[in-house]
């Protein structure tokens, strides 16, 4: 062994370590690891930085953006809702509904936001018809995992392994060549989760707590606009366009209430909705074309003079969380007789209280210890509040604004960037920056919001990483262990082979990222591949696919570890469920690319090598 190929395991020794403890931020890592690269002579500065003009760090940065445009315009909204519907009240459909879609989404966006779009979903679903939320959990996450697997967009260790067949001279792979894989592994998935079911034990996780939630639903009230497309609607339509999203509870005209409530009921200027409705659904309502926040109209949107208008410079318009302290002047005071908007200057526009539903106008509720008011007004505003002893503490409204009327330009900008790339008309990452930026552009979702959605850490992770597998190939390291390799592979079948590429990733990613999985192990099996004189790409698919498809244990993959305490579940659970899964991703995984790229049979009937 040289010197140089000595040194470059010491490094990547060290690293692993510092991987594994998570003493470092990963990001951290990974630029640490280049710096050692570059410092000990291993690879040139242009070596060691090419990782961030990489065609993988280019598209996972470009697919967070487009993601959070699909987000940002409800479109995830409006198909988590649909998904929910249609899984109805049996734990079977509700599995055979979910897995599919859950996989199909994951395929053009995140794993995570799809996790973390489907748990609030699965979890009231479970609560209203009576179902263990871990029966339901468990098979979500797997499909969202699976679902990485069906685009070669969809996981940082497919872009990964792509760009280093490439840069060993290897063609290209298209945005869909790993799907048959892909598809298969899911219905599998499905199929044994739902014959498999009873591997899951049944816990309500903390679909049973009654606070579960809640928070989730505010009362606030909407008042219909003057020239409002809704005058002359009735009652049933605007329940119906505004399924799942708004909740109404109350109908009020002339600050009375109505005392028939019929669907078939037209709406007036004027009306009043009490609604139970999501802090993004509150956030939204400005731009929701004839509905206003009925407060913000009353007391917040008067004519201001010139002198007016200067102060709004001094803070912009917000919403703010504000708990009733106990023993405070408000309780037993209704919201109208304390005038919020003269005694503190803000406005109340919405109401959570833990017990009990709310009827009758907003303003003439009376309020208890406890309720959570939230307020509308001016940022400096706030900054006075917040010293006040009626109230507990002041919070953020956490809430992220929807522009529905751009959803059907969000949609239409994420299948323009799919069929350009998947058609060569574009290389993948001019394809999806160009989607990214038009996301901005039209105004889709907010250039702040952009930024924030892109996971900085995978980004320098991804370009990290990279300068590791260049420097494992060019000090011979990869071609040292693929020696090794192939001199005892010698008569081992081609499935054998496949199958030993996928276990190895499959061990290594439980320690590791999929993304540095495939990096440190993609060389060795490219090596190992011209050793033998067989395709690598086969051989490199498997390390990628090993990576991204093992469910040994919950901290093989984030989206395990979202939903592990909501399903109260135990690290034997993922072994009891995930070993016997794994194993029949590995030999599916290794048959269908036998098939794919050596030639071998599709048939069990033709087991030959």
């Amino acid at each position: 062994m040289e010197p140089q190929q000595i040194l470059f395991l010491a490094i990547l020794a060290v690293t692993l370590v510092l991987f594994v403890s998570e003493k470092l931020r990963v990001d951290l890592v990974a630029i640490l690891a280049m710096l050692a690269l570059a410092l000990t002579g291993i690879l040139n500065p242009r070596e060691v930085l090419s990782g961030f003009s990489s065609e993988p760090a280019i598209i996972v940065a470009a697919v967070f953006v487009l993601s959070s445009g699909l987000t940002a315009t409800g479109i995830t909204d409006r198909i988590g809702h649909a998904i929910g519907k249609a899984a109805g009240g049996s734990e079977w459909r509700t599995i055979a509904v979910v897995m599919p879609a859950t996989a199909t989404l994951a395929a053009f966006s995140h794993h995570l936001m799809v996790t973390a779009m489907m748990l609030p979903i699965l979890m009231r679903l479970a609560r209203e018809q009576k179902l263990a939320a871990s029966r339901l959990l468990m098979p979500m996450s797997l499909a969202a995992s699976l679902g990485t697997t069906l685009t070669l967009i969809s996981a940082p260790a497919f872009l990964l392994a792509n760009d280093l067949l490439k840069r060993s001279g290897q063609e290209g792979l298209g945005l869909f060549a790993i799907t048959p894989i892909g598809a298969a592994l899911v219905l599998i998935g499905t199929a044994y989760m739902l014959l498999g079911r009873w591997l899951v034990p049944k816990r309500s996780g903390e679909a049973s707590s009654e606070s579960f939630m809640r928070l989730e639903r505010y009362y606030t009230e909407l008042v219909v606009d003057e020239d409002s497309p809704w005058i002359g609607r009735t009652h049933g339509a605007f329940r119906t366009h505004f399924d799942q999203r708004l909740q109404v509870v109350d109908w009020l005209r002339y600050g009375m209430r109505r005392r028939n409530q019929h669907v078939d009921s037209p709406l007036q200027r004027g009306d009043v909705l009490l609604v139970r409705a999501s802090p993004d659904e509150i956030a939204s309502i400005k731009d929701e074309p004839g509905l206003s926040l009925h407060a913000v109209v009353k007391y917040g949107e008067q004519p201001r003079d010139a002198e007016d208008r200067k102060t709004d410079l001094l803070g912009e318009e917000q919403l703010v969380q504000a708990v009733v302290a106990p023993n405070s002047e408000f309780v037993g005071r209704s919201v109208a007789s304390i005038d919020f908007l003269h005694t503190l200057g803000v406005v109340v526009v919405g109401l959570w209280r833990k017990q009990g539903w709310l009827h009758g106008e907003l303003s003439e509720l009376v309020l208890e210890e406890g309720d959570l008011l939230v307020l509308w007004g001016r940022q400096q505003t706030f900054g006075k509040l917040a010293q006040h002893h009626g109230f507990l503490m002041l919070m953020p409204f956490e809430a992220q604004k929807r522009t529905r009327q751009r959803a059907p330009l969000a949609l239409a900008i994420m299948v323009g960037a799919v069929v350009a790339a998947a058609t060569g008309w574009l290389s993948p990452q001019i394809a999806f920056l160009t989607g990214a930026v038009a996301m901005v552009v039209t105004r889709c979702v907010g250039v702040e919001r952009a930024y924030e959605e892109i996971d900085v850490r995978i980004f320098v992770m991804i370009a990290g990483v990279i300068p590791l597998g260049l420097a494992m190939e060019k000090t011979g390291t990869a071609a040292w262990f693929a020696g090794i390799l192939s001199t005892h592979a010698q008569h081992w079948s081609a499935l054998t082979l496949l199958l030993v590429m996928f276990t190895s990733a499959a061990l290594l990613t439980q320690i590791l990222s999929d993304a540095a999985t495939t990096v440190l192990l993609t060389p060795i099996a490219l090596a190992m591949a011209t050793a033998l004189g067989e395709p690598p790409t086969p051989f490199v698919m498997c390390i990628a696919m090993g990576a991204v498809a093992s469910f040994l244990t919950p901290i093989g993959h984030h989206g395990n570890l979202l939903i592990l305490n909501p399903g109260q579940y135990t690290f034997g659970d993922f072994l009891r469920v995930g070993v016997p899964l794994t194993m029949l991703i590995a030999l599916t995984t290794a048959w269908m690319a036998r098939w794919l790229w050596m030639g071998g049979p599709l048939l069990p009937f033709g087991a030959g090598n």
